[in-house]
């Protein structure tokens, strides 16, 4: 009898073991379950791609509001002047008009970007003096030492930053609309001529020509 009491007691105890280390077993396989599905799963990496900055600077110069009569009334739209330019010796200007602002500046970029020029820059300012003349425009540009930084108002003093000029004096002569003095002032920039052209017609070299 007490043998048998004795192995009722241990089986009892084996069964009571077995039960928790299964209680134990089975919590410890629900920690690990999400674990393991976080293992399994492949971690999405975000990734901020900067988009890289375009060299080219724009400016609204003037947006004016156009009103066209015609024959069942009025008809309204906006005009916009931007200047377009790289600090690099390229700059243009663009003029377009549209039904809303934002199409309007927009048609005036593009315009400005197609009708670009090269600056001939000498040691940050322009080569020799020159005037510039478009419409009832008038601009007179200047040389500068250094220093001097650009001398110049309005709708010139933009273009002439955005062509990458750094110490000019510029004064308007003529028409203060600033349609009339940025283009003036890019007639005057397309018709400057670089020390190296004027080097080889009278057969010189830079040094012998700058002294």
């Amino acid at each position: 009898m007490e043998n048998e009491e004795k192995i009722t007691e241990v089986t009892e105890e084996t069964a009571e073991e077995t039960a928790a280390k299964a209680v134990e077993t089975v919590e410890e396989s629900a920690e690990e379950k999400p674990r393991r599905r976080g293992r399994g799963r492949k971690q999405k990496i975000e990734t901020t791609e900067e988009k890289p900055q375009s060299e080219w600077i724009e400016r609204v110069v003037q947006i004016s509001r156009v009103t066209k009569v015609v024959k069942g009334g009025k008809k309204l739209s906006f005009r916009a002047i931007v200047i377009v330019g790289n600090q690099k010796g390229q700059v243009g200007v663009g003029c377009a008009k549209a039904s809303e602002v934002i199409i309007a500046i927009q048609k005036a970029i593009a315009d400005g970007r197609k009708n670009l020029i090269n600056v001939p820059i000498f040691k940050t300012t322009i080569p020799h003096p020159i005037t510039g003349r478009s419409g009832a425009g008038s601009v007179m540009l200047r040389p500068a030492s250094q220093g001097t930084g650009i001398i110049a108002g309005g709708a010139v003093r933009l273009v002439l930053e955005l062509a990458g000029i750094e110490n000019i004096l510029a004064k308007s002569l003529g028409s203060k609309a600033p349609l009339n003095a940025a283009n003036a002032t890019l007639e005057a920039l397309k018709a400057l001529t670089p020390f190296n052209e004027v080097a080889k017609k009278r057969g010189l070299t830079m040094a012998e020509l700058l002294n």
